[in-house]
């Protein structure tokens, strides 16, 4: 029935573009015995630390209860943040002035580790350093992004540029903005040739990769662990638990303790049909990523080929389908493009994303049990760095703490993973984002 739906074009797909070039491959590998380590969770964060471990000489098993990749880290946008989102964060109150500064450097890291893999692994993304633009919501949003420039590069060591409005269509084909920022600390890639890859990588190095495989529970058992999947037991020497967004399952959880310190949330994207290329280059002069300061943020860039827009955003914060958001994710994109109005949609997906109380990503031990989690909707780099940083941890082979590694990490009273509370929260977002869009 969605093919008669005036929105999408014929043979509409509820099922991320990406996948038309590298949907993950269905593995047929046994659930081992015994690992050395065993990984829960086959993402980025996941992969990354298998061939970090392997590289240092330890087996590593990688389990996914679907199919290595399928979750977000073949479904995101593809934008390669060098940490800019913990860059922007109000830090220094928490963490003092070097807390602040230590964790904003560690998570700047980020881009140039990934870009290092992507190099040294020869893993064929379509990876570009590209730029981002971030579109100040109002003129108040502008001057605190102003506030933050200086900041932000000083930490990622890339320069930031404020873009007045008037200069804003040099930058971005729109005048929906008032003004922005120009971060050059951004890069952008294929996420599901990039999960293929690191996981081909992960695979060369020696890595043992499990499909369809549910950890519904992990228990202490002599100086090991032993899990308890859908498929039988396993035995292992030390567990990481890097499922993310994917933590919380009622068919059984890995890790209740980390389920309780996610919120997991779902992300909303569209692909538009094939637009001519003069379109593309006048709707994204420079090919730059494209974010937003409101509240309910809508991220948005070109497809690798330069052929079509994508567009995401937080449609729903009620669980929708894929076809149920893409009209919401179409009618905010015109709003942003209007002459977009009349292009039709040739594909929608979802997945989800983790945030925390903290709103920072984390690393560490809880009862034994190793976990890298958190990054806050901005994974491509961070799930990378902290499943490397993670494995250099469960090595013994870090020459010096991380500074995201063993940060309080907080939860409420009551929380079990189940988020809810975000119909309510978002709502009080929205309001707060139409109210800051009136004062302008």
């Amino acid at each position: 029935m969605t093919d008669l739906h005036p929105l999408f074009a014929p043979g509409f797909k509820a099922r991320p573009w990406w996948w038309e070039a590298a949907e993950p491959p269905n593995r047929d590998t046994p659930l081992p015995d015994r690992a050395a380590v065993a990984i829960v969770g086959g993402g980025y964060a996941g992969l990354s630390a298998a061939l970090t471990l392997r590289r240092l000489g330890h087996g590593a098993v990688v389990l996914d209860a679907e199919r290595i990749g399928w979750g977000a880290s073949s479904r995101n946008g593809g934008m390669v943040s060098g940490g800019l989102k913990v860059a922007g964060s109000g830090l220094e109150s928490a963490h003092g002035k070097d807390g602040a500064q230590r964790i904003a450097q560690a998570a700047a890291a980020s881009l140039p580790f990934i870009e290092e893999t992507i190099a040294r692994e020869g893993i064929d993304c379509d990876y570009i350093r590209c730029g981002r633009f971030v579109g100040a919501w109002s003129p108040r949003h502008y001057d605190d992004l102003a506030r933050k420039a200086d900041w932000i590069a000083e930490v990622t060591g890339q320069p930031t540029e404020m873009v007045p409005r008037p200069r804003q269509r040099d930058f971005l084909g729109s005048d929906f903005y008032h003004g922005g920022m120009a971060a050059a600390a951004t890069g952008s890639l294929h996420p599901g040739k990039y999960a293929r890859g690191l996981a081909d990588a992960a695979e060369r190095a020696g890595a043992v990769l499990v499909d369809g495989v549910r950890v519904q529970r992990t228990e202490r058992e002599g100086g090991g662990f032993r899990l308890v999947t859908d498929k039988g037991e396993m035995r292992a020497d030390a567990v990481l638990v890097a499922t993310n967004g994917y933590s919380l399952d009622p068919r059984g959880t890995a890790s209740p303790w980390l389920a309780r310190r996610l919120i997991p949330l779902n992300s909303y994207i569209i692909a538009t049909e094939e637009l001519p290329s003069a379109t593309i280059d006048r709707l994204f002069p420079g090919r730059r990523m494209v974010s937003e300061t409101k509240r309910v943020l809508n991220y948005f860039r070109p497809s690798p080929d330069g052929k079509r827009v994508l567009w995401g955003g937080r449609a729903s914060f009620r669980k929708a389908t894929a076809e149920e958001s893409a009209p919401a994710l179409h009618a905010t994109m015109c709003q942003t493009f209007p002459e977009l109005k009349g292009v039709k949609v040739t594909h929608a997906w979802t997945g989800y994303v983790a945030f925390t109380f903290d709103h920072l990503p984390h690393i560490g031990v809880q009862d034994g049990i190793h976990y890298a989690a958190g990054c806050q909707g901005s994974g491509v780099a961070m799930a990378t760095w902290l499943g490397h940083n993670v494995a250099l941890k469960l090595a013994g082979a870090a020459n010096e703490r991380f500074a995201l590694d063993g940060l309080p990490f907080p939860t409420r009273p009551t929380y079990t993973g189940n988020p809810w509370f975000l119909p309510v929260v978002g709502g009080w977002y929205k309001l707060r984002d139409r109210l800051d869009r009136m004062a302008a």
